[in-house]
């Protein structure tokens, strides 16, 4: 109690998550629900980079970045959910300082990757379709490296900035972080001393990714959208694009609106409970990671048709290996 009471001359080095308060009595019960949402979501990422790695057919831009956002899901969803679900069942709540800045430092920073991603499909899929004769000319291997570098520019000077102001902060009340997972604004509600700095560049990093992000997506959309509306002729292709387009932004819409409440719900004091808050945090993670699997892999012809031969020719070998045993080393 000495130690708090002097104020800056203390600060905490351990902090304990208390996320889904009022529901401690059921949180072994909480554990199933989202171990089989991240097993989903490892499987489903998995399967869909071993797939674009293993066909060549899929060699292509699109598919890519198809590629690079499913091991974006599979890190973000890794660096959360294995650490929550060792608090829910075996109350393993406590984590260091460097620790929780590690792991707002990951979060963050692959989240805002993921926008880069999502915006790179939508330019991508708008070049492809308004300039299809140019398409290699404009996405190329060069255009890849500028992406690359754009992203990590981007997201990594901003989020560092972001964490390092935290890192600063003298925590001298409470260590008890009302999450599942080391979120930025949940951590500064814990410092003592003016964390002003530390809104205003929270409320930078939605004006830098959802506020520019979301309408160059917005606009790639409606802008494939009127040129495909145009070019088919057949309803059930036009009710195809639609819903293919409607689908996509539906899905990017619930991942830049329940991230952008659960970042700006302390800076701009909206009463949301707990344990709300606490459920759209993670979702605002483990939806994405669960549902792009399906949306980009599943629902795509060219995918759904590759792990058909994929796993078709996988057969054929494994029952060739049966039938004739001495032909194992020249498959």
């Amino acid at each position: 109690m000495l130690e708090v009471l002097q104020g800056r001359n203390f600060s905490h080095s351990t902090f304990v998550f208390q996320g889904f308060p009022k529901l401690q009595k059921h949180r072994r019960l909480l554990a199933l629900p989202f171990s089989i949402s991240y097993l989903s979501a490892l499987l489903g990422n998995s399967l869909l980079v071993y797939v674009i790695c293993s066909m060549k057919s899929l060699h292509s831009p699109m598919y890519f970045l198809i590629c690079m956002l499913c091991i974006v899901d599979v890190v973000v969803v890794t660096a959360i959910i294995p650490n929550m679900l060792l608090g829910l069942l075996f109350d393993w709540d406590e984590i260091s300082l460097a620790g929780c800045l590690t792991q707002m430092f990951v979060t963050h920073f692959l989240s805002s990757v993921e926008s880069t991603l999502l915006l790179a499909m939508a330019l991508d899929r708008y070049v492809a379709i308004s300039q299809p004769l140019r398409y290699t000319e404009i996405i190329d291997s060069s255009m890849f490296v500028k992406l690359l570098l754009f992203t990590l520019v981007r997201s990594g000077s901003i989020m560092a900035t972001l964490v390092g102001l935290v890192g600063s902060l003298q925590f001298c009340y409470l260590n008890t972080i009302q999450h599942c997972y080391c979120d930025h604004m949940a951590l500064v509600s814990l410092a003592c001393g003016n964390t002003d700095r530390n809104s205003a560049v929270g409320l930078a990093v939605i004006v830098c990714f959802v506020g520019v992000d979301i309408p160059l997506i917005f606009f790639s959309y409606m802008k494939i959208l009127s040129v495909v509306l145009r070019s088919v002729a057949a309803g059930e292709d036009r009710w195809k694009a639609f819903h293919t387009c409607g689908t996509h932004l539906i899905v990017m819409m619930c991942f830049y609106l329940v991230g952008s409440v659960t970042f700006l719900s302390h800076n701009l004091n909206i009463p949301i409970l707990t344990d709300v808050n606490t459920f759209m945090g993670l979702m605002y993670i483990l939806f994405p990671a669960t549902v792009n699997p399906v949306i980009y892999g599943i629902r795509t012809k060219e995918i759904r048709n590759s792990v058909y031969r994929l796993f078709k020719l996988r057969a054929k070998k494994i029952l060739m290996v049966k039938v004739f045993p001495s032909s194992k080393g020249q498959i």
